[in-house]
């Protein structure tokens, strides 16, 4: 029961790091691009869009499909960055703590 007690101990340590963790993201951003660069979207680590900047070359009125395209993919972009960032800190976060298979955070 001891060893229950520190694992257990040991999740709400990690539990209070990963709302610190999430806080942390809103005040992060990532830019993901598109088109060598012609195209770049950034986010905040909690996925919502702050900018968008399009090279003067990208937009052109009569092919508006190969702008949104770009935009999609710059978009995908940035989002694949930040998973892959937020991946590695909670990785960090978790460390050495082994949870039983199906216990998950937060509970």
């Amino acid at each position: 029961m001891k060893n229950l007690g520190n694992m257990l101990k040991q999740a709400q340590q990690v539990q209070g790091k990963m709302q610190e963790m999430q806080e942390r993201l809103g005040e992060l951003e990532v830019t993901g691009q598109s088109g060598a660069g012609m195209v770049r979207i950034t986010i905040n680590g909690r996925g919502e869009m702050k900018r968008v900047t399009l090279s003067k070359e990208v937009v052109t009125p009569d092919d508006s499909e190969v702008l949104e395209d770009l935009i999609v993919a710059a978009f995908s972009d940035a989002k694949t960055k930040l998973d892959g960032m937020v991946a590695e800190e909670t990785q960090k976060l978790m460390g050495g703590l082994k949870l039983p298979p199906g216990m998950k955070l937060p509970f």
